[in-house]
């Protein structure tokens, strides 16, 4: 994965406001837009390598769970934030949490 497909996906994850979500398939299609490449997976591999100072939280699978291994932590700040959350609390309510960026959130 290249610098820039990395740098690119870092400024969406960054733009998302508090209290609200996109999944890592949004911010393929916007990192896309631009670049013409990249998918789901690719999101999270930077997330993974590089994600340790952006609010990764914000970004979850398309059915609203946050990362298996970080799910605890990340519906902690996700609740602290406002983010709406299903009634059980084990996910995010997309239809209420989801924003949707285009490439506007590139700079």
């Amino acid at each position: 994965m290249d610098e820039e497909y990395r740098e690119r996906v870092l400024d969406v994850v960054e733009a998302i406001p508090a209290g609200r979500v996109m999944t890592y398939g949004d911010v393929a299609e916007v990192v896309g837009q631009v670049l013409g490449r990249g998918g789901p997976r690719q999101v999270g591999t930077v997330l993974r390598q590089m994600g340790g100072g952006l609010p990764w939280w914000r970004v979850v699978n398309a059915s609203g769970y946050p990362p298996a291994h970080k799910r605890s932590l990340a519906l902690d700040r996700l609740r602290r934030e406002g983010c709406p959350l299903s009634p059980d609390g084990a996910r995010v309510a997309l239809g209420a949490a989801r924003v949707r960026q285009g490439p506007e959130a590139l700079g």
